[in-house]
């Protein structure tokens, strides 16, 4: 669906392209390298390193994957990566470029498409992605829990069933995939007896994540972040909460406390983008899970993921396309 607005000239069509900004787990070792070609993105990730207190130059090219998936190195290193595609992208839009449709991000990625509306400064969006990645790791420690994909299934009878094992729905992703999270054995009990038509898929995370077990970080977090002073958002951007489109920097800024302890609504979100007209989605670095996301959700919308500097030409082919 196209947007149709009135010019001078007659009715025009106006292009809704998206920019969505990843959460943790689409992190792969080495997938900084490319960017470290460029010397802004490579300077902005040597400040980026001494404002959450980790290297995230050497964590983006030589660290192994175990070393990446800690909570506490993964979250500074996505929002950061998020930060530099970002620039680059809009370094490279011609100057007559229309402005993107809206953003947003899927868990911590929400940190990333809050500093692209202008919600947060880099330098904001850095400290408090870091106080998150340790609040949240520090409450992961506090009880062994774990995650698992369930794929396929009625969403309500799907929801119904991991409830029955002590569990909890922590990323509602949409196109049949829904993340659940809880102790260990209950996710063993859930492997073994998964409700018919499903699939469940043990994820490599370190805790229950937006869940009630993170409430302990969600308390810290308010309290850490009462400095931040957030600002109205420039550009259109959608919550995790409830997929709703947020005008208020301040109210943004308390929901991405609260999500921490509360569900990733990212189906609400695609069915706003849809709402909203969308004629194109673009996945900033590290890519690749939104666009699969998005290639079920919202079947027919082209999408770009933007891994490399070497995918930005797709993704201004894209909004030039529109």
């Amino acid at each position: 669906m196209l947007l149709h607005c009135w010019a001078s000239s007659g009715w025009q069509t106006r292009a809704v392209i998206v920019i969505a900004c990843p959460g943790q787990g689409s992190q792969t070792p080495g997938f900084l390298d490319p960017w470290l070609q460029d010397a802004s993105a490579k300077d902005a990730l040597a400040r980026f390193s001494d404002e959450a207190g980790l290297d995230l130059v050497k964590h983006g090219t030589v660290s192994d994957a175990d070393t990446i998936r800690d909570t506490a190195v993964a979250q500074p290193l996505i929002v950061a990566a998020g930060i530099v595609a970002l620039d680059a992208l809009r370094k490279a839009l011609p100057a007559d470029a229309a402005p993107f449709g809206g953003i947003a991000g899927h868990s911590v990625g929400e940190i990333t498409a809050a500093y692209g509306a202008g919600i947060l400064s880099d330098s904001d969006a850095m400290s408090f992605v870091s106080e998150r990645a340790v609040a949240m790791a520090e409450a992961a420690a506090t009880t062994p829990t774990g995650m698992s994909a369930v794929l396929g299934g009625d969403q309500e009878a799907v929801v119904a069933h991991v409830r029955s094992f002590g569990l909890e729905p922590a990323n509602y992703n949409g196109g049949g995939q829904i993340v659940v999270a809880g102790a260990h054995d209950a996710l063993a009990r859930l492997a073994d007896e998964p409700l018919k038509g499903t699939r469940v898929i043990p994820l490599q995370v370190a805790g229950a994540f937006h869940t009630s077990y993170m409430q302990s970080a969600r308390d810290w977090l308010a309290g850490a972040s009462r400095t931040v002073e957030p600002q109205d958002p420039t550009l259109r951007i959608w919550t995790n909460h409830d997929g709703t489109e947020v005008t208020s920097g301040t109210a943004f800024f308390d929901l991405l406390i609260g999500q921490v302890a509360s569900p990733v609504r990212w189906d609400l979100c695609m069915d706003a983008f849809s709402a909203a007209g969308i004629t194109g989605l673009i996945e900033l670095a590290p890519a690749g899970a939104l666009t699969g996301l998005a290639r079920r959700g919202l079947k027919g919308v082209p999408t770009v993921a933007i891994k490399t500097p070497d995918d930005l030409p797709a993704a201004l082919d894209l909004i030039a396309q529109q």
